[in-house]
């Protein structure tokens, strides 16, 4: 048996999924950005860190 909503009932119930689905879809992008960014950030200061201690032992090495 099929069922539907038409005129202004249809409406609303399209509006309240709609309304949810993008709730929804903006929650879980900004979970994935709070949650994904440190294991991005975390790697590229070890990296950063790593290549000015490079810097910083050739520039000892160097004034000797």
């Amino acid at each position: 048996m099929e069922s539907s909503f038409g005129g202004p009932l249809g409406i609303l119930i399209a509006g309240l999924g709609l309304g949810a689905f993008y709730t929804a879809l903006i929650w879980v992008n900004t979970l994935l950005g709070l949650f994904l960014t440190p294991l991005f950030l975390m790697p590229l200061t070890w990296i950063q860190d790593a290549i000015a201690a490079r810097k910083a032992g050739r520039a000892v090495a160097g004034s000797q």
